[in-house]
């Protein structure tokens, strides 16, 4: 089978990837550091504007600061599409959908006011920190972390089905005991109070009047106190697991894909552990 037909980057689209994907350089540093001071700033305009009282004093200097805000955003994103040699990998991938959720609540405000609220999604961006920082061993833990709640996902849905079936069927029977006349007008709405019992948050807008409807809701209380131990039980082995498996690895170097832009790579990889391209 003849060999993939690599791409590779020249004149200011591989000074431009070096600049903004990787933080080895001095230049590369700054960037990402300028880039997330502008987005804590940004953060904190959006939420400037949230307080009525600041708004009504400030709010078009915020509204011409979030736009600058978006505006800025929006060429970073485009600019990073146009130094990888896999736009479309790029723009799939974790931090791709997140610059561009970063850059959307902006414009679709002007067809949905309010919206802008959602802009504060530009803080899970500040991740890149951990890439700027040279912090590989937060970058392994995060990757350690992720791995073991994978390995666990089969065995939360069995989990979280079980759990389903028990707030239906105690729902379903606090609405025969205690009817609508103690508040449990529905099943629904014993179900609702079956959930809010057993995850032993209890906010007390419904509580049973009758002395079996109390016995059951005492049998869900302390139920509700194993069930929480479950999953922290599943996630806990997983995760001692996959500590294991990370100690065999080696350490994470700075170096980011020219493809698709991945970072975390292994200190001696050839190629991208995403999208398989030459590094």
């Amino acid at each position: 089978m003849a060999a993939r037909d690599e791409v590779v980057l020249t004149g200011w689209r591989a000074k431009g990837h070096e600049i903004i994907f990787e933080s080895d350089t001095r230049a590369g540093k700054a960037f990402d550091v300028g880039l997330i001071l502008a987005i804590l700033t940004s953060i904190v305009v959006v939420m400037l504007e949230s307080v009525e009282s600041i708004r009504q004093e400030h709010g078009v200097l915020l509204t011409g600061a979030e736009w600058a805000f978006t505006l800025l955003f929006t060429v970073e994103y485009l600019l990073r599409l146009m130094c990888v040699t896999r736009p479309v990998r790029y723009a799939r991938s974790f931090f791709g959908i997140v610059d561009l959720l970063a850059i959307l609540p902006t414009y679709v405000s002007v067809l949905v006011p309010g919206t802008q609220a959602l802009a504060v999604i530009r803080t899970l961006r500040i991740l890149r920190v951990f890439r700027v920082l040279k912090l590989a061993n937060y970058v392994r833990e995060s990757e350690t972390m992720v791995r073991a709640l994978a390995a666990s996902r089969r065995k939360i849905e069995v989990f979280v089905s079980a759990v389903l079936m028990l707030v239906v069927i105690f729902g379903s029977l606090m609405y025969l005991i205690e009817g609508p006349e103690n508040g449990f007008t529905s099943i629904p709405r014993g179900i609702y109070w079956a959930i809010v019992t057993l995850t032993t948050v209890g906010y007390g807008d419904i509580a049973p009047q009758t002395n079996l409807g109390q016995a059951v809701s005492a049998m869900i209380m302390i139920l509700g106190y194993g069930i929480i131990a479950v999953p922290t039980g599943i996630v806990s082995v997983q995760f001692a697991r996959a500590e294991r498996e990370a100690m065999h690895e080696r350490g994470v170097s700075g170096q980011a894909c020219p493809g698709c832009g991945a970072g975390g790579h292994a200190g001696d990889a050839e190629y991208c552990r995403l999208c398989g391209g030459r590094m």
